[in-house]
């Protein structure tokens, strides 16, 4: 009978849901695919690439973001004001759903205020729509006369 050089390894835990039905995802460190883990856990292992994966500790908020280089879903720690992709390097900035961005209006260049993820913001002073975000790489205005 050999003898094993090191202590027995434990049992492998079965991959259950826990009685409340409990559940958190997180990116796998390896290959970016969505895990989803019961609560309590302290690290994952994914089954596509083996990757062991460290779960934040409790009560870490996480977010996610779209990487504006590669388009991989990107998960991060509530707060942090960029994150890195670790697939293609690019640097995103990330912003919450509460912060305010600034632009000109294209029309009287007054200066105009607007919540992060609007498209477009109307200024108050001539009507004048700006286009604004990350998909308007050409500005395009349209003027809105007030009836």
């Amino acid at each position: 009978m050999p003898v094993p050089l090191a202590p027995y390894p434990t049992p492998p835990v079965p991959c259950t849901t826990p009685a409340n039905g409990a559940q958190s995802q997180l990116v796998c460190s390896g290959c970016r695919n969505l895990l989803l883990y019961p609560a309590g856990a302290t690290s994952v292992c994914c089954a596509v690439c083996n990757a062991v994966t460290a779960v934040p500790p409790p009560g870490t908020e996480m977010a996610q973001l779209v990487c504006g280089g590669c388009h991989t879903l990107l998960m991060y720690i509530r707060g942090a004001t960029s994150v890195q992709c670790s697939c293609c390097h690019t640097i995103n900035l990330a912003l919450e759903a509460n912060q305010v961005a600034h632009v000109s209006c294209g029309n009287c260049r007054m200066l105009l205020m607007y919540q992060y993820g609007a498209r477009s913001v109307k200024c108050a002073v001539c009507n004048f729509v700006t286009q604004v975000g990350a998909s308007s790489t050409n500005i395009v205005d349209q003027k809105f006369n007030a009836n």
